[in-house]
């Protein structure tokens, strides 16, 4: 846990930010944070919370604060102990605690001469603020506002000292006076602040605004306190009147605005201060040059792109500084030491990757003689030499990104405005600078639709830039072009081939050396992010390109398929036992390589391939969830024509998940050419949702005890499946299905599939909750959450486990578990259903609002979820008294459900359509479908808030018959059809009377 007060009052837990409620209990948590790890008495609490006038019995308000605060913050963080409450952290937890531990580190080596250290601690210890502290307290609580004020003063006293330590240092004096002009405004009477700033401009070569600073000041003192400024700052208004220094540079002013770049820019600033050579490496048109023309106001700008041979980098430096020819003994090198001497000097040797060897020689020898020298170079690899600091530059975020666009565009195209297609144009320009610019540009020639269709062929699209900037700097392809020409042939062919890959890849499936690999990324062509790399679509496309001219794209991506459909088939039967999470971790960072080689299997036509690898690969999206896009990859692979030994199962991939999916009733019913577990599986999947269920069973029957523990493992839960649908149209099959399940989680707990034993699990909950035992389905319930939190955050059985909770009643548990899943979601299934079930617990509270609310954001895409958000809006319609929209949306629901081996879902329906009748005054028929819900599902289900409410309702209005029709519903020998048959438009029946006992 972490508690921020250099701002407003921040808690974070696990890095997840806590919301605190309450005035009064936020001013408690700060004084207890004030104090971290210590206990704190209650007296001193109370004099803190209530400074005005305590309540009645302090000692009692203050222990319910408490009680409030430890509900909100992690178990165990706020404690009692025998001289008071203790936050239960370490002093370092809290930001004003570290900020103090820095700034006395931070001072203390400016006071030692460390400067490039006290830098580095006083810029870290300002970093921590977030705004005045105590912000929201300060006003209402005296603590709080002494507390700041301290802080406050102790933040100006860093503030100085790290200004100070960047000035002795050499850091930009223009940007440090621009900062120090606006401290001077906020406080006018430091005179330290005032002494900087003179300094700064001083440094900066503008003698006569400094000298004008200090008479501002000198008459401002004079007129406020009738006094001058101290001896200190009257020396150094002496030094300045003494000396002057002119600007020395050749930096241009810009004739565009320069956009985002704010991170880079202040990184930039901090390595200047702290180190006499940078580098800014990344692609060509990301924007080196840019940044660093646009960060520093001083300096001597070399361009090195014109020059081709690298004995003429040190020409063009002297070229650049001016200094003629000369007779003189000693080399080019000794006269440019000579010329810059020991005075400040920055120099920017902008493209040096083309003679990166004799930039970084020149820039040793130099830095190596001038020690007052700094060196910031541009290029697409580090120069390698001692000393260097690195800055790479990535593209644009893509908030800067839409930015730049908009404001080049308005410049091309005078009124253009924000339009959404913006965003993905930028995304596909990888956020280059350069890209983005020449894009913009052409919106003076082609609308923006055209543009964006357009991009699948950037290099011929972007061609029209500045005529008077370089060649390579004019088009996208002279810029990808420039960095191709750079390589060698081995190099060359290497990125050439590595284009086919349109995610990230690992020097593993990377099929090139890796010294080769490492030569790439030095020179920007890829991007390393651990131990993954990247390439930018921009250079890809480049790549790709060049394969297709050369003959060389089919055998490239023929070795692409052929290395993912290796990972594939040897992570398969992996995800099936105790190595499941390994192999599900490499899986998922191959997930779009391993999807474009099935893409590229189906476009060539190799069915044999695509066959294959959907296969292998049905394992894994069956156990990622995402049930309806698996299905659609497998059907599609599947109707492909030709040989392929690998369809049986493929084929139980798509069933297994169309089960999930709810499209079983699309999928023909074939018999497998082949006997076995495998064909005997694909056989029962396929009676489900039919009137053969006998037959599906019976395949099963051979395999109950296979030695193979997952596939016996599977076979019971199958079967499960089937007496599920068996429960619709004939008793008893809930029990088997219920013991059907106990054999699976066993199988499935000695297989390690965590999977398998998540969905067994959480099945065996759903049934013993519908029956009433509650006991079974909490211990199932836990386990089942284990095993699917091992899964990831994103796993469908979170929402599962959450539906369960609401059919035992835990309907807090489960809005927690909801909410969870809605802030961790990244697939739009996930954040539906979790929606759904939000949606009903807020109309179990009466909140029909919210209920609705939910219900708009929902976009349910397969047959369950529509099925579930018909259902909850029928209930919500009935809670409205809405009865006619309340009829077509369960009908449409029932439609839906009917075709579905889903008895427990056709169950929840069975309840909507009863609260319905129950409206509609058939209070009778709403109990015998009561009952029929009860047949459905095996159980009565009767902690679910609907059923629990609508049963009250039934008993107080039908008396002592109410068990005869809801036992009339229950018994009935095909309640499915009870259901799916129901007259929705009833005539109102007359209501028995309670003491009657007629039904």
């Amino acid at each position: 846990m972490r508690v921020g007060i250099l701002g407003p009052l921040q808690v974070e837990v696990d890095g997840a930010t806590v919301r605190i409620g309450g005035l009064r209990l936020r001013a408690l948590l700060a004084r207890l944070a004030l104090d971290a790890g210590r206990p704190v008495p209650g007296e001193s609490l109370c004099e803190a919370i209530w400074p005005e006038e305590a309540p009645e019995n302090p000692s009692h308000a203050l222990h319910s604060l408490v009680t409030r605060l430890r509900r909100a913050l992690p178990e165990g963080s706020l404690v009692l102990r025998s001289e008071g409450y203790c936050l239960d952290v370490p002093p370092a937890a809290v930001d004003a605690a570290r900020f103090e531990q820095l700034a006395v580190q931070g001072r203390q080596a400016f006071r030692d001469g460390r400067l490039r250290e006290a830098s580095v601690h006083l810029r870290e210890a300002l970093g921590l603020w977030r705004g005045p502290a105590l912000a929201d307290l300060s006003p209402r609580f005296p603590y709080a506002a002494n507390t700041a004020v301290r802080l406050e003063e102790l933040r100006l006293n860093v503030l100085e000292d790290r200004i100070d330590a960047d000035l002795k240092v050499g850091a930009d004096p223009a940007s440090l006076a621009v900062e120090l002009d606006e401290l001077t405004a906020a406080h006018p009477f430091r005179e330290r602040l005032r002494g900087l700033l003179i300094n700064a401009l001083h440094l900066d070569g503008r003698q006569p605004e400094a000298l004008a600073a200090y008479e501002r000041y000198r008459r401002f003192l004079a007129d406020e306190l009738g006094t001058d400024p101290g001896p200190e700052l009257q020396d150094l208004h002496l030094a300045v009147l003494r000396g002057t220094r002119a600007p020395r540079g050749n930096l241009r002013a810009p004739l565009t605005s320069f956009i985002g770049r704010e991170r880079e820019q202040a990184r930039l600033r901090g390595l200047l201060a702290e180190n006499r050579l940078v580098t800014l490496v990344g692609p060509g048109g990301v924007g080196k040059t840019r940044l660093a023309t646009s960060t520093v106001t001083e300096g001597w700008f070399v361009d090195l792109a014109p020059v081709s041979d690298p004995e003429e980098v040190p020409r063009a430096v002297a070229a650049t500084l001016d200094l003629h020819e000369s007779h003189r003994p000693g080399t080019l090198v000794d006269r440019l030491t000579e010329a810059l001497g020991s005075s400040r000097t920055l120099i920017i040797l902008d493209n040096c990757e083309h003679v990166i060897g004799a930039a970084a020689r020149l820039a040793d020898d130099l830095l190596g003689r001038c020690p007052s020298l700094t060196i910031l170079a541009t290029s697409r690899e580090p120069l390698a030499i001692t000393g260097e600091a690195l800055l790479p530059v990535p593209p644009l975020a893509e908030d800067s990104a839409i930015r730049l666009f908009l404001d080049r565009a308005r410049a091309a195209q005078p009124g253009f405005g924000p339009d959404p297609r913006v965003a993905a144009i930028c995304s596909r320009l990888d956020g280059l600078p350069l890209a983005i610019e020449l894009a913009a540009a052409r919106l003076r020639s082609m609308p923006l639709d055209h543009l964006a269709a357009r991009l699948d062929d950037r290099f011929r699209v972007l061609t029209n830039g500045s005529r008077t900037a370089l060649p390579r700097h004019q088009t996208l392809r002279g810029v990808v072009a420039w960095s191709w020409d750079l390589l060698d042939d081995t190099e060359r062919d290497a990125a050439e081939r590595l284009a086919v890959f349109p995610a990230t890849f690992t020097a593993e499936h990377a099929g090139t050396p890796l010294e080769i690999l490492d030569a790439l990324v030095e020179k920007s062509l890829l991007q390393l992010d651990g131990t993954r790399y990247r390439m930018l679509d921009t250079i890809r496309e480049y790549g790709l390109e060049r394969l297709t001219e050369t003959g060389r794209l089919e055998p490239a991506r023929r070795a692409f398929l052929a290395r993912f459909l290796d990972l594939a088939e040897q992570a398969e039967p992996h995800l099936h036992g105790p190595g499941q999470l390994r192999w599900l971790s490499r899986l998922n960072a191959e997930r779009d390589n391993l999807l474009a080689a099935l893409r590229h299997a189906s476009d060539s036509g190799d069915t044999g391939s695509a066959v294959r690898l959907a296969a292998a690969l049905s394992p894994y999206w069956t156990i990622q969830g995402d049930h309806t896009e698996a299905t659609h990859r497998l059907r599609t692979v599947l109707a492909m024509p030709g040989e392929a030994p690998a369809r049986p199962k493929a084929l139980f991939g798509l069933l297994l998940n169309a089960t999930f999916a709810g499209g079983l009733s699309e999928i023909p019913a074939d018999e497998p050419p082949a006997e076995g577990p495998l064909a005997a599986h694909v056989r029962a999947l396929s009676r489900l949702g039919t009137d053969d269920i006998p037959a599906g069973l019976r395949a099963l029957e051979p395999y109950l005890a296979h030695p193979d523990a997952w596939t016996r493992a599977m076979t019971w839960l199958i079967r499960s499946f089937l007496h599920g649908a068996a429960n619709g149209s004939s008793g008893g099959s809930s029990v088997q299905a219920r013991r059907d399940l106990a054999e699976a989680v066993t199988a499935f707990r000695r297989s390690g599939d965590r999977w398998g034993l998540s969905v067994s699990l959480a099945s065996a909950a759903f049934a013993a909750s519908a029956t009433g035992d509650f006991d079974a389905a909490a211990t199932a319930l836990e386990e089942s959450t284990r095993a699917a939190a091992e899964l990831g955050p994103d796993n469908q059985q979170r929402v599962w486990l959450a539906m369960i909770r609401v059919h035992t009643g835990d309907l807090e548990k489960a809005e927690s578990e909801l909410r969870a899943v809605m802030a961790d979601a990244t697939s739009a299934d996930h954040t539906t259903l979790a929606r759904l079930v939000l949606a009903d617990l807020a109309r179990h509270r009466g909140e029909l609002d919210e209920a609705a609310h939910h219900l708009s954001l929902a976009d349910p895409s397969d047959v369950p979820s529509q099925v579930l958000f018909l259902s909850s809006q029928g209930h919500l319609d009935v809670a409205r008294g809405d009865l006619d929209a309340a009829r077509d949306h369960l009908t449409q629901a029932l439609s839906l459900a009917a075709t579905m081996p889903d008895m427990p879902m056709v169950a929840v329906l069975a309840v909507g359509l009863a609260q319905l009748l129950h409206r509609q005054g058939a209070a009778t028929r709403a109990a015998e479908l009561l009952g029929a819900a009860h047949a459905l599902r095996g159980g009565p289900d009767a902690r679910h808030p609907d059923v629990r409410s609508l049963t009250d309702a039934l008993r107080g209005a039908l008396g002592p018959g109410f068990e005869t029709a809801y036992d009339k519903g229950r018994s009935h020998p095909a309640p499915l059809d009870l259901v799916t048959g129901l007259r929705l438009s009833p005539e109102p029946e007359p209501e028995p009377t309670a003491r009657s006992g007629r039904s």
